[in-house]
C-alpha cells in the first residue's frame, strides 16, 4: 500500500447520511439475532453461575473483579429470571453498540459508506466479538467501554474540543468499575497524550475534569478495595501465576492475527496502525494500543487482553483502504472488495462453527464441543445438581435435617446456589473467592455432602467420608467438572472447627 494511501483523508468533509448509519445498526441487529437464536442451546457457563452468585450479593466489589458484572447481572435476574437468552442478552447488546461505535469511528475518520460498513463487517466477525456475545463475561462489556473510550478520542482529535475529556473520563470509570486490566489502557491513553500533539490538553482543566470524574465513578470499589487489604491484586497475582504455569499465556503474538481480529482484516488493522502513527493529529490512538499490547506481550499476558483496541485499528485501516480503492480503475477495485468480504465472511463462518453453540445436537454441535473449551464447561451443570439431590434424598432424614453443601470451585458453588432451590437444597458453602468472605454458615451442619475434592482431600478435612456419586453429564463432554472432579463424597463434620478452617482454606479461583 502506497504512503498516500496509508494516510486517509481525515480532515476532509465526512460524506455520509442516515442510510449509512441504517445499515450500520442493520449490520449490528443481524449479528445480536444470530446471537439470540444460539444462545440458549446449552446452559450456563462456570463464569456465568459465579457472576449469578455474586449477582444474590450486591457489593461494591468483589475478590475477582469490580462491581459492574454482577449489578449488570442482578438487573438480569430481576428482568429474566434464570433464561439464559436473557441473561445474556447484555453482552449480545453490548457487542451490537461495538459494531455500531466502530463503524462510527470510521465515519468520524473521514470514511465513507464502504469503510464505514467494511470496519463494521471486519469486528462484527472477528472471533473474539462473537464470543463475546455467546456469554456473560466482563470482558464483554470491558470491550463497549473502551470502544467508547476510542471513538470519544476520535472525536477529541478530530474537533479539538476538549470537553470530549469528560466523555472519556467516564468511560475509563465504567472500565474500571468492570476489569482492572483497563489500567493498562489507560496507561496508553496517558503515553499517548504525552508523546503526541495530544500533550497540550495536560495544561487544560477538562483533561483533569475528565480524570475527576474517572476517579468519582472509580471510588465506591477503590474504597471497597481498601478496605478488604487490596484482595483484588493478590487474586489476579495468583490467576497470572497460574495461567503462565498453565501455558495459558502461550501464542499470544500469534493470536493477536487469529483470534482477536478476522485473519482477513489483519492487513487492514495494520494499516491503520500504521497510518496513526504516521498522522500527528491521531498519533495517540497508536500509543493507546501499542503501550497495552508491549506491557501484556512481557508480562506474559493472555491473547485477548488487547482484543478491545482493534476495532479503533480497523476503522482507521479501512478509510485509508476505502482511499486508496477510489483510484484505482472499476473493475480491479470490485475484485479486491469482493475478494475482501468473502474473506470476512468465511473467516467469520469459521469462527462461528468454532465457537456458536449453532446447533443443539448432530455434527455442529459435536465439532463445536470438541474445539471449544468453554462452550463444554456449559455442560452438565444441572445433572450435577440433580445427582447431589438424589445423595441428599438418600440419607436419613436426621443427616437431612443438619445437612451442608461444600463446593471446590465457583462453578460448583453458583450452580448449587442458583439451581439448587429448584430442589430444596441449602446454599453451598464455598472457600472460592468472594465467597469465602461471606463465612460459614450457622449453625454449622454435622454431615456433608462434599463436591470438587478427591478422596484424600475429603479425608483430610471431613470425618467418616464415603463416596456417594458421580460428577458427569448424559452428553459424555470432557469438561472440567467430569474430568477432574468426578467424585461426590457424604462425610461427617470437619475435623477442625468451623472457624480454624476457614481461616486455613482461603482459596483464589
Amino acid at each position: 500500500m502506497s504512503s498516500t494511501a496509508s494516510q486517509p483523508q481525515i480532515n476532509q468533509p465526512v460524506r455520509t447520511s442516515q442510510r449509512d448509519l441504517t445499515i450500520l445498526i442493520g449490520i449490528a441487529t443481524l449479528c445480536a439475532l444470530s446471537h439470540i437464536v444460539t444462545n440458549g442451546r446449552y446452559g450456563f457457563h462456570r463464569d456465568e453461575l459465579q457472576f449469578l452468585s455474586d449477582a444474590r450479593h450486591l457489593d461494591w466489589g468483589y475478590v475477582s473483579y469490580p462491581p459492574m458484572t454482577p449489578f449488570l447481572q442482578h438487573i438480569g435476574l430481576s428482568l429474566f429470571g434464570l433464561s439464559l437468552i436473557g441473561l445474556r442478552m447484555f453482552s449480545v447488546v453490548a457487542q451490537a453498540l461495538v459494531i455500531v461505535i466502530s463503524g462510527l469511528m470510521a465515519r468520524d475518520l473521514g470514511g465513507g459508506r464502504l469503510a464505514q460498513v467494511a470496519t463494521a463487517l471486519s469486528v462484527a466477525l472477528s472471533p473474539l466479538p462473537i464470543f463475546e456475545a455467546t456469554e456473560f463475561q466482563y470482558t464483554s462489556f470491558s470491550f463497549l467501554w473502551f470502544a467508547l473510550i476510542a471513538w470519544f478520542a476520535i472525536k477529541l482529535l478530530k474537533t479539538d474540543n476538549p470537553r470530549w475529556w469528560l466523555g472519556i473520563g467516564a468511560a475509563v470509570g465504567l472500565g474500571l468499575l468492570t476489569k482492572y486490566s483497563i489500567v493498562f489502557f489507560i496507561a496508553g491513553i496517558l503515553a499517548g497524550v504525552v508523546l503526541s500533539q495530544a500533550r497540550r490538553y495536560l495544561v487544560n482543566k477538562w483533561f483533569w475534569a475528565g480524570i475527576a470524574i474517572a476517579l468519582l465513578i472509580f471510588l465506591p470499589n477503590l474504597i471497597w478495595l481498601a478496605r478488604h487489604h487490596f484482595v483484588s491484586y493478590t487474586f489476579l497475582q495468583h490467576i497470572h501465576t497460574r495461567d503462565v504455569a498453565e501455558g495459558r499465556a502461550d501464542g499470544f503474538l500469534r493470536d493477536q492475527f487469529l483470534a482477536d481480529a478476522n485473519l482477513f482484516a489483519v492487513p487492514v488493522w495494520i494499516t491503520g496502525l500504521i497510518a496513526y502513527f504516521r498522522n500527528r493529529r491521531y498519533r495517540m490512538l497508536a500509543w493507546m494500543y501499542l503501550v497495552p499490547l508491549l506491557v501484556f506481550w512481557l508480562d506474559k499476558g493472555r491473547f485477548y487482553y488487547t482484543a478491545e483496541a482493534y476495532p479503533m485499528l480497523i476503522a482507521m485501516g479501512a478509510v485509508a483502504g476505502e482511499n486508496w480503492l477510489t483510484r484505482m480503475r472499476r473493475a480491479p477495485r470490485l475484485a479486491i472488495e469482493a475478494a475482501f468480504f468473502l474473506g470476512l465472511f468465511a473467516i467469520g463462518a469459521y469462527a462461528s462453527s468454532r465457537l456458536v453453540p449453532i446447533a443443539p445436537n448432530g455434527p455442529l454441535r459435536d465439532y463445536a464441543l470438541s474445539n471449544n473449551g468453554d462452550l463444554r464447561e456449559e455442560i452438565g451443570w444441572d445433572e450435577l445438581v440433580k445427582t447431589v439431590a438424589g445423595i441428599r434424598d438418600s440419607l436419613p432424614p436426621d443427616q437431612q435435617a443438619h445437612l451442608g453443601i461444600t463446593v471446590g470451585n465457583y462453578g460448583e458453588q453458583g450452580a448449587i446456589e442458583i439451581l439448587g432451590p429448584a430442589y430444596h437444597l441449602p446454599p453451598p458453602i464455598s472457600t472460592t473467592n468472594s465467597a469465602w468472605l461471606r463465612g460459614y454458615p450457622t449453625p454449622q451442619p454435622t454431615t456433608i455432602i462434599a463436591l470438587g475434592i478427591t478422596q484424600d482431600e475429603a479425608n483430610e478435612i471431613f470425618t467418616g467420608c464415603r463416596l456417594a456419586g458421580h460428577n458427569g453429564n448424559s452428553l459424555h463432554v470432557k469438561n472440567e467438572e467430569s474430568e477432574d472432579h468426578p467424585d461426590i463424597f457424604v462425610c461427617g463434620p470437619p475435623r477442625k472447627p468451623w472457624a480454624e478452617l476457614w481461616n486455613e482454606h482461603r482459596d483464589f479461583g
